[in-house]
């Protein structure tokens, strides 16, 4: 089962930055809303100089059409520690497998690296259960 690992109340478009730790692994994950993109971000703790691993696109401010309704923010880490997820009013929009180096979201953008998400970073229903 997930454990949730961060949680915050957002207004989009808003500068806003939600950390989130795994519980029992060098990984963490990271939202950010910037005023213009919100994005989320895999980082392996490893990494000295570049903790940063994927990052993925969860949507320009000015596209969000009830982005002046507060919205919650959490990030949910799976019991091993190897799979991140970004969940908005309880809808999943993101999830990072470090293990695979593959990452799904909802935008599937940017395109993935050679070394990250080679095999695309669409979003999948099923890599939800990745979670469990």
């Amino acid at each position: 089962m997930a454990e949730l690992v961060a949680d915050a109340t957002i207004t989009v478009g808003q500068l806003v930055v939600v950390e989130g730790q795994a519980p029992n692994s060098h990984y963490g994950a990271v939202f950010e809303d910037d005023g213009i993109t919100g994005y989320f971000y895999g980082l392996d703790f490893s990494q000295q100089e570049q903790p940063i691993v994927d990052a993925r696109q969860i949507y320009n401010v000015d596209q969000v059409t009830d982005r002046s309704i507060p919205s919650v923010v959490q990030i949910a880490f799976s019991a091993d520690g190897l799979k991140a997820a970004l969940i908005i009013n309880k809808y999943p929009h993101a999830i990072i497998d470090f293990a695979a180096r593959r990452s799904y979201c909802r935008t599937g953008f940017p395109r993935p690296s050679d070394k990250w998400s080679a095999h695309g970073a669409e979003w999948d229903d099923s890599a939800v259960e990745l979670l469990r």
